[in-house]
């Protein structure tokens, strides 16, 4: 009968323990991509809302071009008297099991100013 050691118990912690970085490591990638998304996301929503505010006339079209020129999709654009509210999305990070989009809103158009 062989006596038992502990050899190769290291090797068993060390790869346990490389695969959970593993999974916390691609966790934060993709909060990170989202992060990075939402940001392009808002970019262009502000951008797609000043394009619109500054073309009343057409200011949907105007929206519409100035989201597709930095990567979204123009995905409701209302303009209300002198203001242009759109919402805009942009493609977020690649996951295999589910296409993300990301959505911002931006407002723009001269402000009222209160007396005081």
């Amino acid at each position: 009968m062989t006596a038992r050691t502990d050899r190769g118990g290291a090797t068993v912690l060390v790869v346990a323990m490389a695969g959970l970085l593993m999974f916390v490591m691609t966790g934060l990638a993709a909060a990170g991509g989202l992060v990075t998304a939402q940001r392009r996301a808002q970019s262009a929503a502000d951008l797609a809302a000043l394009a619109g505010a500054s073309h009343l006339d057409d200011a949907c079209t105007s929206a519409r071009e100035v989201a597709s020129r930095n990567a979204g999709a123009l995905d409701a654009c209302l303009v209300e008297g002198q203001e242009v509210l759109v919402t805009v999305s942009v493609a977020g990070p690649r996951v295999p099991w589910r296409d993300v989009r990301v959505t911002a809103e931006s407002r723009a158009g001269p402000r009222s100013l209160s007396p005081g």
